[in-house]
């Protein structure tokens, strides 16, 4: 015999959520939910795969995660991905990110890649940003950081 058990609304399938839209708070949509990541040891969500297009899925640590809700992952802030515009603290477009940098024991950004150009890119650090949103938008003008 099975036992029945009973939930008080507040529990939900990891498997449900495979397909759900993922939003940020400017109501952007991100791709859809391609896999929960689950802390063997303590059972507790860690992250969420975000799939967008073909060969273009990337994780998103626990952090990122606002709420699971019955439609979709809404995000507490906007993520830095991969082809994202880059501007400086005035507007001015300095590239595309090409290559994120995590930290290989905590999955953690460090740094990011931005091509600025079809040969030369160059490394901005986490600290050099000043915020995300459509764009990401560096702490200093462009030709600041041309001669530092």
């Amino acid at each position: 015999m099975a036992t029945q058990v009973e939930y008080n609304g507040k529990h939900i399938k990891a498997d449900d959520f495979k397909g759900k839209k993922v939003i940020d708070r400017e109501g952007i949509e991100y791709g859809t939910v391609k896999h929960i990541h689950i802390n063997t040891d303590t059972l507790e969500v860690v992250g969420i795969t975000v799939h967008k297009g073909l060969h273009k899925d990337h994780f998103l640590s626990r952090d990122y995660v606002d709420r699971f809700t019955e439609e979709s992952v809404l995000l507490s802030s906007a993520p830095i991905r991969i082809d994202s515009q880059v501007v400086d603290i005035d507007g001015h477009k300095i590239g595309k990110i090409k290559r994120l940098h995590m930290a290989a024991d905590t999955n953690e950004l460090e740094s990011i890649e931005v091509s600025a150009g079809l040969t030369s890119s160059r490394i901005f650090r986490t600290s050099e940003i000043w915020g995300v949103g459509e764009k990401v938008i560096l702490r200093q003008t462009k030709d600041q950081y041309k001669n530092p």
